[in-house]
């Protein structure tokens, strides 16, 4: 029904503060350099190494979340993402803010495990899928928020001005989600937690066709997106790079949620997961003939955009409970994260070695294993 739009905006709106965890200093990076002069390579973990929490713990944090209920771990990570970020406007010494990155990493990975969980409890059927590609947009838009906003707000008015926004941001959206929370029905209680069972857990999803296929298909996809994004740049027309860069990622989430809700409601998730692999694959035949043409970059963006949205709506589909969700959830945390950051190290040493048509090939590879893997897992089930 239409009163629960306010609160799955209100969770999306929790994911842009989880998003901004990210881009905030994924936007800021060169500004980064001036703050902390000795640090040199190190620099880069500031960025990555919020990712690398999700990499170890993605489907740990689906059992914890699960464990303390999906209302308490999405607040008690709000509250510590805007205590650790208005701890970051300090700007501690770089060995302090590298362990508040490696604490941020908790709090996001929470968010992003508890609150597709929840909007898939709230939505309605006929909600759900466009919920979920709403949700599905949370990352684009807010790197292009920061983009836009976040990076011209810190160079005027300094990076601590930036982080204490965003810690009030966060603060905010616990403020209003405590109240609206309470009125879900009561969760049933969670196993308990040992190491027996976090093997059994991470044994129990990857060998589920139907638990795994989201984070599967993620993580070619994550793979592509922001490693294409990274490294296409030089190769654009100087005088339309700007424009292109920039639009792909709106294009991406527009396709989303138009063209791609459309089909959602005709169809289920995974083949217009399965469309858009095999869209992106073609694309990048294009971009091998066409280098760098802009058509074909835009095209590719709309291909991409069909995975996002449809991406969260098969955890829902393909598992129907809340404690399954929140492991499928877990999984696409955990490999999205190990496709960001395999994707543009392993695309920036190709065009090293081999210049431009390694992009297209090794993402046209990546696309092709994204849509062999959903049709392999889409067999299995039918065997189920």
């Amino acid at each position: 029904m239409a009163g629960s739009w306010p609160l799955i905006i209100a969770l999306w709106g929790a994911g842009l503060g989880a998003a901004a965890q990210y881009a905030k200093f994924a936007v800021l990076y060169d500004l980064l350099g001036g703050i902390y002069p000795e640090a040199g390579a190190v620099l880069g973990w500031l960025v990555s190494l919020i990712g690398f929490v999700g990499i170890g713990f993605g489907a740990v944090a689906a059992m914890i979340v699960a464990r303390i209920r999906f209302r308490r771990a999405l607040l008690a990570a709000l509250w510590l993402g805007a205590v650790v970020s208005l701890g970051q406007a300090f700007l501690p010494p770089l060995s302090v803010m590298l362990a508040l990155r490696f604490v941020e990493g908790v709090s996001h990975l929470a968010l992003v495990v508890a609150a597709p969980t929840l909007i898939a409890q709230i939505a309605t059927e006929p909600q759900r899928g466009l919920a979920l590609t709403l949700w599905g947009t949370f990352f684009g838009v807010a790197f292009a928020v920061m983009a836009w906003f976040g990076r011209p707000f810190a160079v005027v008015l300094g990076v601590p001005a930036l982080f204490m926004v965003h810690g009030a941001y966060m603060a905010a959206c616990a403020l209003y989600l405590s109240a609206r929370l309470r009125r879900l029905p009561p969760q049933d209680a969670a196993p308990p937690l040992s190491l027996t069972s976090i093997v059994a857990v991470h044994r129990a999803i990857y060998s589920s066709a139907r638990l795994a296929a989201p984070a599967v298909g993620w993580l070619f996809y994550t793979f592509c997106f922001v490693s294409i994004l990274t490294v296409l740049p030089p190769y654009l027309d100087p005088a339309q790079r700007g424009l292109v860069i920039g639009a792909m990622p709106i294009i991406s989430i527009a396709v989303s949620m138009t063209l791609g809700v459309a089909m959602l409601r005709v169809m289920s998730a995974v083949p217009v997961i399965m469309i858009g692999f095999a869209g992106s694959a073609l694309c990048m035949i294009w971009l091998m003939a066409v280098p760098a043409g802009v058509l074909a970059c835009l095209t590719l963006a709309g291909m991409m955009g069909l995975i996002q949205g449809a991406s969260f709506a098969a955890v829902p589909e393909l598992n129907t409970d809340r404690t399954t969700q929140a492991e499928a959830n877990g999984a696409m945390a955990q490999l999205g994260n190990l496709g960001n950051t395999l994707g543009t190290p392993a695309m920036a040493f190709a065009l090293t070695g081999w210049g431009y048509p390694a992009m297209p090939l090794i993402a046209g590879i990546a696309f092709g294993l994204g849509l062999l893997a959903h049709l392999f897992l889409a067999r299995l089930r039918r065997k189920m």
